[in-house]
């Protein structure tokens, strides 16, 4: 699939999803608020039917043909303008709550607007928890009204969101439907990112095979030739290069065939008692002919106390190896490599610094998956698999060790192995 055709499926599947959670969250916002209102209205009646109730009850006329006021969203005053009974008031509001089938605590207060003081307060409590009356102190101002009471609902907007009933079930289907949305978008890039990976392995490869390849076929082909049969320099000179092609070619096979058995888990270690600073050492004197011939320097600072690990020295030997082999490989210049080692709490710590082209932020995180290279279109001037890394990862995590690094396009990398004792 073309990466223009992904990307606008990509695109068209977010805005779908993205219209269809506004349209539900606008009709789920619809369905709250006509509950709302219809609790608004329920209780409203419920408490002006409890204002006619206690006014009949005391012989009195209704001062107000509207006596309810709605303070806040749960909290209701009741202006009655005469004395309540506050046994009377509990009776009549529960009686008159579940006729309007308001099966809600409550929390209700009788209130002496002269002395701004709750003369009486009681929660009523229909599931037997224990609750706190808390008096209120911003009480309303009503010219010539004496007496009134409140009612106030603390579990309103959980009794208003129960109401809802299939809005809540089909907000949560939709929210179960978007997590598999994502989760299916999320393995079409990673698919795709993981065949991208396996094509430039691919070619790769094809690059790296090619040339040892040709060289050994154009050697051969001078071999079976018959100017250089009375030539036995020349004869040697090409079984050299066969030779040394063919070696090549075999380290080749190796490092694939040892990434399959590191994914699979295979991988046996033989630990022994290792010279970290020795083996380091013999590494430097190894490549140093190499980096002498670019111009450049490598540095050795053996820093740490107790350089004796249990370890395997070989593959520990071609992890450090593998990593100077990419500060070598990945230096436009000259290249400039610092290695140090130093104690932790738990063991020794290995740091090569290099002052190469770096890693894009874009890819960093990418680069100790199996075939992973940074991306460089059609050129191959830097060979590999995109192995080595993988190898360093999974052989430190053999060890029960940890690797880091950090890395600045143009500035250079710095590799951090942590190995325990």
């Amino acid at each position: 699939m073309k990466n223009s055709t992904l990307r606008w499926i990509i695109a068209l599947g977010v805005i779908s999803m993205a219209g269809i959670i506004s349209i539900q969250l606008f009709w789920l916002r619809s369905a709250y608020d006509l509950e709302d209102s219809r609790f608004n209205h329920n209780v409203n009646i419920a408490l002006k039917s409890v204002s006619d109730s206690i006014l009949h009850f005391n012989h009195s006329k209704a001062h107000d043909p509207n006596p309810v006021f709605r303070f806040s969203s749960n909290y209701y005053f009741v202006s009655i303008n005469d004395k309540v009974d506050a046994n009377l008031l509990e009776y009549y509001l529960q009686n008159s709550f579940s006729k309007r089938n308001i099966n809600l605590d409550f929390e209700y207060g009788v209130y002496d607007c002269q002395g701004d003081r709750m003369i009486y307060g009681n929660y009523v409590n229909l599931g037997n928890q224990k609750y706190n009356v808390n008096p209120r102190k911003d009480l309303p101002k009503w010219k010539d009204k004496v007496y009134y009471f409140s009612v106030y609902f603390p579990h309103k907007e959980s009794f208003v969101v129960s109401q809802l009933g299939i809005w809540v079930v089909s907000s949560i289907l939709l929210f179960i439907i978007i997590l598999f949305f994502a989760y299916t978008l999320f393995v079409i890039l990673k698919q795709k990112r993981i065949s991208e990976v396996q094509k430039d392995f691919i070619n790769n490869m094809t690059h790296e095979f090619k040339t040892p390849l040709s060289t050994i076929s154009l050697s051969s082909d001078v071999l079976k030739g018959t100017k250089i049969s009375g030539s036995p320099e020349k004869i040697n000179q090409y079984a050299t290069i066969i030779s040394e092609e063919a070696g090549r070619l075999k380290m080749l096979v190796e490092r694939v065939l040892q990434a399959a058995i590191t994914e699979e888990r295979k991988i046996k270690l033989t630990k022994e008692k290792t010279d970290v600073h020795k083996l380091i050492f013999d590494l430097v004197q190894q490549y140093k002919m190499t980096i002498d011939q670019r111009g450049g320097s490598i540095s050795y600072l053996p820093n740490a106390e107790n350089y004796f690990i249990m370890a395997d020295s070989l593959h520990l030997q071609n992890i450090i190896g593998n990593l100077l082999d990419n500060a070598i490989k990945y230096c436009r210049e000259t290249p400039e490599i610092i290695i140090k080692t130093e104690n932790t709490k738990k063991g020794i710590c290995i740091e090569i610094e290099d002052k190469g082209i770096g890693i894009k932020k874009e890819f960093q995180k990418y680069i100790f998956d199996r075939f992973f290279r940074v991306p460089t279109g059609n050129i191959h001037d830097v060979k590999g698999f995109g192995l080595g890394l993988y190898y360093v990862k999974t052989i430190i995590k053999a060890h029960n060790g940890k690797v880091e690094f950090k890395s600045l396009q143009g500035v250079g990398s710095t590799f951090k192995i942590e190995i325990p004792f």
